[in-house]
């Protein structure tokens, strides 16, 4: 166990991607961070843990293991997430059933182990990679855009009725990023509108970007560790864009 004194963070999807760019960061920046993820392994920065989030037990566990380790909880960020593509006449049912599960209800549960030790903190914070699909939608995506949408209004929420007690809660609201989510959606995109992974990424992904280019995991870990100071307060109840001139539109 880590020195009571030292902040600490409970960072998910931290395997990969933007999880393990904001672990990674928030290292650096001097917190003890449990980096939770299915198969954490090696890939995660910070003290590894393995769960299922999609299971109120994972979720339950995770926040325990990172009271048990550091001592307290300061930061939460509700990153992990996966994505299915399909027309919503076809979309699977059990996919729609774990998209939910992962990406709404995860975050929900996260708030609500969490809460007294957020309080506890001081200056607790509660971010959730939220993406710019928790304002506008895309196609295919019925599952992910419903569940993220939730998201924001989860946060809304939580600002609300943490706010008298120094929580502040932000949803991080990115454009695509490089990641090996958006990496592997390419391919299920080329054959739900019947084209090349090529055109896929010119004319679909980046095609809502006023700047034509991916955001990099390292740029979202930025604003991650910015929100988790103290002028994190500042923006509480924000969905926070940093999506390329997406909802600008």
């Amino acid at each position: 166990m880590c020195a009571v004194e030292a902040r600490s963070a409970l960072v998910t999807g931290a395997a990969s991607g933007i999880g393990r760019a904001v672990a990674e960061r928030l290292v650096a920046d001097g917190y003890a961070v449990l980096g939770v993820d299915l198969e954490s392994g090696a890939g995660c920065a910070g003290d590894p843990f393995t769960a299922d989030l999609s299971t109120r037990a994972g979720n339950r566990d995770a926040v325990e293991a990172a009271l048990e380790r550091f001592g307290r909880l300061d930061v939460i960020v509700a990153n992990a997430g996966f994505q299915h593509v399909a027309p919503v006449s076809e979309f699977p049912e059990d996919k729609w059933d774990a998209l939910l599960a992962v990406l709404l209800t995860s975050p929900f549960l996260l708030a609500k182990y969490s809460w007294e030790a957020l309080k506890a903190s001081g200056g607790g914070r509660f971010l959730a990679v939220a993406s710019a699909h928790a304002l506008v939608a895309s196609p295919f995506k019925a599952g992910y855009v419903s569940a993220k949408h939730g998201v924001a209004g989860l946060v809304k929420t939580l600002a609300l009725e943490g706010g008298a007690d120094g929580i502040a809660a932000v949803a991080v609201c990115p454009a695509f990023v490089r990641t090996p989510l958006v990496e592997k959606q390419m391919a299920s995109q080329a054959e739900a509108h019947g084209m090349t992974e090529n055109r896929v990424l010119e004319e679909v992904i980046l095609a809502p970007h006023a700047i034509k280019r991916l955001v990099e995991p390292g740029e979202v870990a930025d604003v991650v560790a910015m929100l988790a100071g103290p002028k994190g307060e500042l923006f509480t109840g924000a969905t926070l864009t940093m999506d390329m001139g997406w909802t600008a539109r």
